[in-house]
């Protein structure tokens, strides 16, 4: 299995997005809003929402999303710990598939994170 790229996963569908944008304006602004509705602070700290969306990307198993909710994640600086531990949850409600989805998650969080990728010994 090669090595998935989130960087140029999320740069690609980026692009693609932004014609689909163009075609769509009225769906894209309202999507937007939403989004924005939804994730920001409340009860429930930024952080925690951007945690439960990569539970839903591994869920969906949506590689463009792992990559855009990495990225966020890194900059809403959530830790290895905090993203494995929820990634334990996945796999416990999501079997054999979400375990799959859940490396790929941990991955996609590295490449955006300045930690660096160690394997195991």
């Amino acid at each position: 299995m090669s090595r998935k790229n989130y960087r140029a996963i999320t740069s690609e569908v980026s692009s693609a997005l932004t014609r689909l944008r163009a075609g769509i304006p009225e769906t894209s602004r309202n999507f937007s809003a939403l989004a924005q509705a939804s994730t920001r602070e409340g009860v429930l700290d930024r952080k925690t929402k951007e945690l439960v969306a990569m539970a839903l990307s591994v869920s969906a198993r949506c590689d463009p999303c792992l990559g855009f909710h990495a990225e966020a994640l890194v900059r809403l600086g959530c830790t290895r710990q905090e993203l494995e531990e929820m990634l334990g949850v996945c796999v416990y409600m999501g079997g054999g598939p979400s375990l799959m989805y859940a490396a790929y998650a941990l991955e996609a969080f590295e490449q955006f994170s300045s930690t660096p990728v160690t394997e195991p010994a």
